[in-house]
């Protein structure tokens, strides 16, 4: 190669980003070094300011700017009610819907036998503390529609039910297969309010 060692040590840097091969961490490598002085400066201190004061809320474990984050501060939420999402990104898929105003959840997650991630992998255990502390009557279950969401899903109503609090998954509107994460307002909506009962 006839590239710089240090762009080449960018682009291998780039490259470790999800859904980022080769050629697109070549692109946008190039695409950065391109930028003007003043462009590229802000870029890396948002990435810096963004490292350095994002925390993980103590009580739902989303990813905020305080602690407790404004969702798990707002009084006006129904504390009753809890959606138990894998990841940041699905929490604010969820939260762009009208139709819930309860509390969340991120299991940090999904169970995956095949990738050795067990219960002890994800937020399992505080999830089930979480629970037994508070006044929740129910816990919708909001993780992916793929075989990891499912399995996960099936494993964590064993173990909520127990407990005597009413546990449901999202209803129609979810594809299978799909990540909550990319899907629309509309669709997340339906799908909450056509939970089922586990």
């Amino acid at each position: 190669m006839n590239r710089p060692q240090l762009v080449e040590k960018m682009i291998e840097a780039v490259k470790k980003l999800p859904g980022v091969g080769p050629k697109m961490a070549e692109r946008l490598c190039y695409h950065i070094l391109k930028m003007p002085e003043y462009e590229a400066a802000a870029f890396i201190d948002a990435i810096k300011k963004a490292r350095q004061e994002i925390k993980v809320c103590s009580i739902c474990y989303n990813l905020s700017e305080s602690d407790p984050c404004p969702i798990c501060s707002d009084e006006m939420r129904d504390k009753s009610l809890l959606c138990v999402v894998e990841t940041p990104q699905d929490l604010i898929a969820v939260s762009k819907v009208k139709n819930y105003d309860g509390m969340y959840f991120v299991l940090g997650g999904a169970l995956s036998p095949l990738d050795a991630v067990g219960p002890k992998d994800i937020r399992i255990d505080k999830l089930i503390k979480r629970l037994k502390d508070g006044n929740i009557t129910e816990v919708i279950l909001a993780t992916d529609m793929d075989s990891k969401g499912e399995t996960t899903a099936v494993y964590l109503a064993q173990l909520i039910k127990p407990l005597g609090i009413k546990v449901s998954r999202l209803g129609y509107g979810m594809p299978v297969g799909g990540d909550i994460e990319y899907a629309d307002e509309i669709t997340i909506s339906k799908a909450i309010a056509g939970r089922k009962e586990m």
